[in-house]
């Protein structure tokens, strides 16, 4: 699965620390704390009918990792909005549209690992592009096809995943594995081998009516895996997290996956294995459609609809 580039985003106008530039003139500086470290926390959020689907819940969790990392300073939530809203505004975005907002720990006096060279406060980019959900195309008739990555992520005494930080290479190379395998993504094992997670979403089987999925332990709290969760308990679907090995995955009814760029996208393949009947299930089914009407519904009004979108 590789993403195309879509025309609608040929002039884009980019946010950095409330400066609204053409995407060909964007740009922070060598010495900015994401450049030298990838010292930076960052959010994926998305827009449907002018409003921001758990906009809170991100800019929450955000705030947590910036924390975290001892970040001297974070905007607040109002302030952290604001420039989301001015960013939407000026692409004319309203629907269809993905965010990704990064907050890093700024520009360094010189060269350095040290935060104590961070002195004149955090780097924001807010960066807003017309994007369908990820996985729409690469879905289809088959489902996503995934592997099992070599790499593993790493536990909470290492790197605790609950830091929604920038430095992704732990994904990256295993999204190269699944490059090489002709697979969308890798499913990535913890350290006693049981599921965490894909390079990039969470991930859920049901088995006889049952959702499951992986404790959040090796994978971070994904903010669309509790919507899943929360709307199992609303609807009397069975659910529960509990460790899963691989060999849960291999006879599982259903699979699928979940996150703010990609939804809820089902699973075909695992490792060339087919998962259930090869066809989306009937829990996967009732999920997807619980979860595009909560969009439809829920979610911060951050700019109106009679915007007309570029």
């Amino acid at each position: 699965m590789l993403q195309t580039f879509n025309k609608k985003n040929s002039d884009l106008i980019v946010n950095i620390n409330g400066k609204l530039i053409h995407r060909r003139d964007a740009g922070v500086s060598p010495f900015d704390s994401v450049v030298q470290g990838g010292d930076a926390v960052w959010e994926g959020l998305r827009v449907y009918q002018g409003r921001i689907f758990k906009l809170d819940e991100h800019l929450e969790r955000l705030r947590r990792s910036a924390k975290a990392l001892d970040f001297a300073t974070i905007p607040s939530r109002s302030e952290l909005t604001k420039e989301i809203k001015k960013t939407l505004e000026a692409n004319g975005m309203t629907d269809g549209v993905h965010i990704r907002i990064t907050l890093t720990r700024g520009e360094k006096i010189t060269s350095g690992m040290d935060p104590r060279l961070n002195q004149s406060g955090p780097t924001l980019i807010v960066l807003a592009e017309h994007k369908a959900p990820v996985y729409d195309d690469a879905v289809g008739s088959k489902g996503l096809i995934l592997i099992t990555s070599s790499i593993r992520r790493f536990p909470p005494d290492c790197l605790d995943p609950n830091i929604h930080h920038n430095n992704l290479l732990q994904s990256i190379l295993a999204k190269i594995e699944a490059n090489y395998a002709d697979a969308d993504d890798a499913i990535m094992l913890d350290h006693q081998g049981f599921m965490a997670e894909t390079n990039a979403t969470n991930v859920f089987i049901v088995n006889e009516g049952i959702v499951e999925t992986s404790r959040a332990v090796a994978c971070p709290e994904g903010i669309t895996r509790q919507t899943v969760l929360d709307l199992c308990a609303k609807n009397q679907i069975p659910c529960r997290e509990r460790d899963l090995s691989m060999t849960h995955i291999y006879n599982a009814d259903e699979c699928f996956t979940t996150g703010t760029m990609g939804e809820l996208a089902w699973v075909g393949t695992v490792d060339g294995r087919k998962i259930g009947q090869s066809r989306m299930g009937p829990v996967t089914g009732r999920l997807r459609e619980l979860f595009t009407q909560l969009t439809k519904t829920e979610g911060v009004r951050v700019v109106e609809e009679s915007t007309k979108s570029c």
